[in-house]
């Protein structure tokens, strides 16, 4: 599920046409009892996963700044983190592999070479793995550190329906703050699980958005290989 919030100009009818549902199925999904909307309410929606929007296009938006690059941390060794495992010792958690490393750096100089603009600081879960993927693409010096995106981590735990929508609900308002004019704001994290939030996100794959301003939304403009970025020119 995610959370829509509804726009000028939508009706029950219309938010319903655009995630493919009948006007009594998101009554039912979000316990209304009038098929009424008001602009800002959220909405519980289905998740719907977008077509790759791979091309020079998108290129030309990306080096004009205005979204949100979320990305997964590159490869980390197989195995499961300690279940008590502590963010001051990497030991306890999963690492980058050496094939993980190379891909951080390859994610910060195709940025750098495309010329997308990022406003600094690029933002990074407290896991190990997710501050050594930022810090090989961008710097240590242009890395901070975010306690929220462990709540994203937590997201593929046991997790009640309410502790799960107070997740997603504070992600899609982080969403939608719009990044410096002119920069891009990036955000080294997890992946998510199957239907849930921004959905399964590859090793060093990028989720692209475009946030629409607080209380407004925003929209998934595209979901990114490592490949397919470094592919955007061609």
């Amino acid at each position: 599920m995610n959370i829509y919030y509804v726009q000028p100009g939508d009706t029950i009818q219309t938010v319903a046409e655009k995630f493919h549902l009948s006007v009594q199925q998101l009554m039912q999904m979000n316990y209304m009892a009038i098929p009424e909307v008001s602009v800002g309410q959220p909405l519980f929606v289905p998740y719907l996963r977008p077509y790759s929007n791979v091309n020079s296009q998108l290129l030309t938006s990306l080096q004009e700044g205005g979204y949100i690059l979320y990305a997964r941390h590159a490869e980390a060794t197989v195995g499961m983190d300690d279940p008590n495992l502590s963010f001051e010792n990497c030991a306890t958690q999963r690492n980058l592999s050496a094939v993980g490393r190379r891909q951080a750096e390859t994610y910060g100089r195709t940025l750098r070479n495309f010329e997308i603009p990022t406003a600094y600081p690029v933002l990074a879960s407290p896991f190990c793995r997710t501050i050594e993927t930022a810090e090989l693409a961008f710097g240590r010096d242009n890395v901070q550190v975010d306690p929220f995106w462990i709540e994203i981590y937590k997201l593929s735990g046991r997790l009640s329906v309410i502790e799960q929508s107070w997740i997603l609900y504070d992600l899609n308002t982080f969403l939608e703050i719009q990044p410096p004019q002119g920069s891009n704001k990036v955000i080294i994290a997890h992946s998510f699980p199957s239907g849930i939030g921004l959905g399964q996100i590859p090793n060093m794959g990028t989720v692209v958005i475009r946030p629409h301003g607080q209380g407004r939304g925003y929209e998934v403009v595209a979901h990114l290989t490592l490949s397919e970025l470094g592919s955007l020119q061609e």
